[in-house]
Order: C-alpha cells, then structure tokens, then sequence
C-alpha cells in the first residue's frame, strides 16, 4: 500500500509538472535561450489562461547558494531553508523589496537574470514556488496559489525579455539587426500569455523610438518589413504618433502600395471608431489624410473610397459606432482647410492646382459616400447645416461642383429632421438653401438643386405663412426658376399668392405673370383662383355657430363637409374622438370666426400646430388634451395672443415651455396641465 502511495504521488507530481508547464512560454521556458535568436517559424498566438501583468505583491523568498561546500549544502536543504515575508516589486529594471534587508537587501537587475521556471515538485507545505537562477544562486518566491506563481513568473519573464529587447534596438546600428530585433518583439508579445495595456503598447513605444532615433538607417524595403511586423499589434492598439508619421510617409512615398489597403484600412478604421479627440493627435489626423490620398491615387478611387466608407459603416442598417462619422467629417474638413490654405499662401501652377482639386475631390467623394446611409444622414446634414467650410472654398467652382452630390442626398431626403438642414442654422444665418439658389455663390447647376429643395420642403413641414414670409429675398429666383418651367418654382409662387406674404401690387402682378407664362403655371394659377373663389364662399356670413363631428370622422370627412357651403358664422368646432390629424389644419385655417376648437384625443401634432398659431389669432379656447403634441409645436402658441383657456392635460408638454407660454400670453386664464411634466 505504501508503495502505491508513493507511486500515485509521483503520477500526480509529474501531471501537475506537465500542467504547469503546458501554460509556460516558449521564451520562457529555458533560460538559456536569448531574445535575439530569430524563429524558426512564424510565432503564433498563445491560447490558455490570461494573467494581469503583476508589478507588486507580498511574497515569502527564500535565497539558495550554489557553492558546492558541505555546510551550504547541509543550509539549503529543504529541511533547514529559512523563509522571509518582503513585499516584491517588479520596476522596469530590477526585482527589489519595499524594505531592503535579508535576502532582498540587493536589488536583482532583469540582466542577470538567468532563467525563471517553476518548482515542480516540492514539499506540501512550500508547493507554489517560483525559481529565478541568477549567477550566484537561487531566489525562491513562494505564493499562494498555482494562478498567482504563474502570474509571477509570466510579468518577470515579460519584464526581463521587454529589458533585453529595449537594449539592443536602441543600441544596435545595423538594420537587419534592428529588423531581426523588431520582429522577435512582436512575436514574443504576441505569444506571452500577459494581457494588459502596457504589454501591448511597449513594443509600439520602442518601435516609435527605433522611427525617430535611427530613420536614417532603414530601407525603403525595410520599411515594408517593419510595417508588417507592428500590424498584428495594432489590431487593439492605437499607433503612437511616431508611428503615424512613418504610416503617412509610406503613404506619401508608395501611394499605390499594397499594404495601405491590406494594413493600413483596420488601423484607420480603429483610428474612426476609437478616437475622442483630434486635437490631442493631430499626426493620427495627418495619417488618415494621407491614407485617404493614397486611396485616391488609384485607378478605381471611386470604388476603394466607398468600401472604405463601408466598412467604416458596418453591414448593418445603423452604424454601431457612434464616433465615425463626426471624426471622418472632422478629419476631411481639416484637409480641406489645408488645401485652400496652400491655395491662399502660395502662388501655384497650373499642375499643383489640379493636384489640390484632386485632393478636394477625394475628401468630397467620402462625404457622397457617406451621405448615401439613412442612418447616416441626419448627423450628416447637422455637421454640414453651419456651413463649416472655409470662405474660399465656397466661391470655388470645383468645389461646389464635388459638394452638390452630398447636399442633394440631404435635401431629397424625406425626413423632416434632414432636409431641414439646408435652411440656416438660426435666423439670420443664411444655410445651404441661400448658397444654392440661383444667382449664389455656389449655384453651378442653373437652379436644379434649389428647385429640389424647394420640392422637399414644400411637400413636407415648410408650407406655412412664416416660411414663405422668409422667402421674400428668393422671390426673384423662384420667377427665374417658373419661367424656366420649375414646377416647385410656380409652386412657391402660387403659395405666396395664396397666404398674401406680400402687400405689393406690382410683385403680386409680376407673380401672376410669371405664371401665365407657361402652359403649367397657366394651370396652377387657374387652380388657385378657382381655390380662392371656393374660400370666398366658405368665408361668406351664414351656416351654424356650433359643429361637432362624429367620432369616426376624417381629415377627408372634415374637407369635404367644409366646401359644402358658407361656415363664416361658425365659432365653435369640436373635432374630439375624431381621426383627424395636423391635415386637417389647411381646413381649419380657412374659418374666419372660429373661437373654440376642440381636438381632444385626436391626432393632431405638431405640424397642424405650427400652421394654426400662424394664422388663426382669433382663436380664445384650444382644447389639446391627449394629442401627440410636443414642445416643438406648443411654442409657437405665443403667437395666439388671443387665448384664454388651454388645455394640454396628458400631452409632452415640458415645465419649461409651460412658464414660456404663461408669461407671454397675457390673456390666458385657465389652464390644464395635469399629467404632463409641468404638473
């Protein structure tokens, strides 16, 4: 039984053996190996367990000597080993103690370090033990556990190789050493099996250094070779800015090379998706430049500029990446100031023009590539809605024509929240609408995209008495647009005339005959005197005081009742547990007498706010109570100065827009706010 014990023992200490060893690095596993011996095949990455790198901790050590005397013999024995408690600390050069005495009363450089493995088979009472061999002996670390003794003897193995490799790249003066050295750095920290930070960006941190110290002495091809090797580590890891400088040279020097588009794309991509602030790394900015240059420096630009841009965006429908698009449009603005600032600085030639046109025209195609998402598009048309483009790249016709393709995605879309970007930012400052109309400073299509804005906001929320008021300096491009046979065009006008924006006779007549003269604005026209010859018969005295709908009724229900006969006595309507919705506003307008309006549980939002506040001032009672309306169209009730009851009961109605309309309705006296954020 005794001897199966002890061989049961033996098989558990050799599996443990085995075990331990199993999770060793390569590297680490003799100590008479040396970092400068190159691989004889590619490194691979280590699969196991991952270990923190350590830096301190309290640890027994024990000190052995390796003098072959009979009493050192007799003090090393396991029977006799003294063990003391020191809290190691692992610093960038040397093994030391927070208290310097006993064993650890001298420091222990990494460079005399010859070997660290692990104390296989040891007494149970001191089994978790660690074995670092130095010149003149042993120095025992025993820990807690097998996880903690791995843990130690990976960060001293990292430490003590990341040491070696710090000395001879910085030393050596020949570039296939220094190529040799790089290479076996990388894959040592590709296979250790530490994963911190600091692992990851040593090797980057001492590669800057090599770039800065000793370019002179690398190679075109050696370039290439370096670019290679460092890749892999750049997977999780931003470059440092040294290393962008050497990525923006390659760029600059082989725009057509082949590794800009197999290694260079994951590093800018990580650049987009990672980066919170250019101006703290401007050279990351200049690399992605010059990236997007070498892109368009191929045959197929177009093409390679718009997968980039996909797989910045993703396969998906949305962009997961929030920070993408405002740091690609960051990037290509800070290029486009660059080129008009040569532009501006420099008297240049014919051959240096058409290079910055060129330039322009790369960082414009990633705009139009970018406009072409939907979920993209919003963000887009809010960064480009100020106009952030220096002042000599509007008046430029190049310029403006590599710009038109993004702002018209802009203005064709049908969402409120991005063509609306085309107007100004804010009253008074003029937007993409004033610089595209005809006879601006970036009109080079004859109209046409201004025409398509016109179309968009004038089929969606813009047609509206306020809006056309604003269009009163545009009069004169929409009757060069109508005689040229813009169907928006004649559209504006035909609402100018409709909502009397303007008091002139002599332009209302101009207007009238700028419609007559084409066949379709002939028509339009016939249609709105025909509309107004309707209004005048609604608008006449006569019909009830008093109107409630059924509860099934329609914006259709609702017109069709309406151009029936005369409603010009009518003051109280109560559409409430009706179907209308903000449609049925363009109706509602058209009654001269109304006072009381009831849209209780109705669809009614926003919209068909706007256009009420705009023309009925009359109004003394609104009834508003479970609508979809919001503080975007509740803020425009202060025009209705003629309020005295209001009921918002249930609505998105906000405290604030709540003490906005109390102060300046002066006529209101009651009101309902319950169950809304004002409550």
């Amino acid at each position: 039984m005794a001897d199966d014990e002890d061989c049961q023992e033996q098989l558990t200490s050799l599996v443990e053996q085995h075990t331990s060893l199993f999770s060793l690095n390569s590297s680490s596993s003799s100590g008479s190996s040396s970092p400068t011996d190159t691989p004889s095949h590619p490194a691979k990455r280590c699969f196991g367990p991952k270990y923190k790198l350590i830096s301190e901790g309290d640890l027994l050590v024990c000190r052995l000597n390796h003098t072959r005397t009979i009493i050192s013999k007799i003090m090393n024995s396991k029977y006799l080993r003294r063990w003391e408690q020191h809290h190691i600390i692992l610093t960038d050069k040397d093994i030391t103690s927070a208290k310097a005495s006993g064993f650890m009363e001298d420091k222990i450089p990494y460079s005399m370090i010859e070997d660290v493995n692990i104390v296989s088979r040891w007494d149970a009472g001191h089994r978790f033990c660690l074995r670092i061999t130095i010149p003149d002996g042993s120095l025992l670390l025993q820990t807690p556990n097998i996880y903690i003794r791995d843990q130690w003897m990976h960060s001293v193995q990292w430490k003590r190789h990341s040491m070696k490799y710090l000395k001879l790249l910085l030393y050596s003066q020949r570039p296939e050493v220094l190529l040799k050295e790089i290479k076996n750095m990388v894959d040592m920290t590709l296979t250790t099996y530490i994963q911190d930070d600091c692992v990851r960006q040593f090797p980057l941190e001492v590669i800057s250094r090599v770039l800065q110290e000793k370019m002179n002495l690398i190679s075109e091809s050696e370039h290439e070779q370096i670019i290679i090797c460092m890749t892999p580590l750049l997977e999780n890891t931003h470059p440092t800015q040294e290393i962008c400088d050497f990525f923006s040279t390659h760029c600059k020097n082989s725009p057509r090379s082949q590794l800009v588009i197999d290694l260079f794309t994951p590093v800018v991509i990580r650049i987009l998706k990672h980066n919170m602030d250019f101006g703290k790394y401007p050279r990351s900015r200049a690399f992605i430049q010059d990236y997007l240059q070498s892109l368009s420096s191929l045959n197929d630009n177009k093409r390679a500029i718009k997968d980039l841009v996909k797989r910045i965006h993703g396969l998906g429908s949305v962009c997961p990446h929030p920070r993408v698009l405002p740091n690609v449009i960051a990037v290509c603005l800070a290029a486009l100031y660059s080129c008009y600032e040569e532009l501006k600085q420099f008297n240049l030639n014919w051959f240096s023009t058409s290079e910055i046109n060129q330039k322009i025209s790369c960082y414009c195609s990633v705009f139009e590539m970018a406009s072409e998402y939907d979920d993209w598009r919003p963000t887009l048309g809010s960064l480009l809605q100020p106009i952030p483009f220096p002042e000599a790249a509007l008046g430029h016709t190049f310029f403006a024509q590599q710009i038109l393709p993004t702002i018209r995605s802009i203005a064709a879309d049908s969402r409120c929240v991005v063509h609306n970007t085309v107007l100004g930012i804010r009253d008074g400052k003029e937007g993409w609408w004033n610089l595209f109309c005809p006879g601006g400073i970036c009109c080079v299509d004859d109209g046409e995209l201004f025409g398509l804005m016109i179309k968009t906001l004038m089929n969606c929320c813009c047609r509206r008495k306020r809006f056309l008021e604003g269009m009163s300096k545009m009069i004169s491009p929409c009757m060069l647009l109508a005689l040229r046979d813009n169907t928006p065009a004649m559209d504006v006008l035909c609402a100018m005339l409709e909502f009397e924006t303007t008091s002139s006779p002599d332009l209302k007549m101009q207007m009238i005959t700028t419609l007559q003269s084409t066949k379709v604005g002939k028509k339009m026209y016939t249609s709105l005197c025909e509309r107004q010859i309707a209004l005048r018969e609604l608008q006449q005295r006569g019909g009830p005081r008093k109107l409630t709908l059924p509860s099934k009724s329609t914006d259709a229900d609702l017109s069709k009742m309406l151009s029936s006969g005369s409603f010009g006595n009518l003051e109280c309507l109560s559409l409430a547990f009706t179907q209308v919705t903000s449609a049925c506003a363009k109706d509602l307008i058209k009654l001269p007498a109304l006072r009381y309006l009831n849209l209780w549980s109705t669809q009614f939002g926003d919209c068909g706010l706007q256009l009420l506040s705009e023309h009925m001032h009359k109004l003394q009672v609104l009834n508003l109570c479970e609508t979809p309306v919001t503080d975007r169209g509740l803020s425009c009730l202060v025009s209705m100065k003629n309020l005295r009851k209001l009921n918002l009961n249930s609505t998105s109605l906000s405290a604030l827009t709540f003490e906005s309309l109390k102060e300046k309705l002066p006529a209101l006296q009651e009101f309902d706010v319950r169950y809304t954020d004002a409550w």
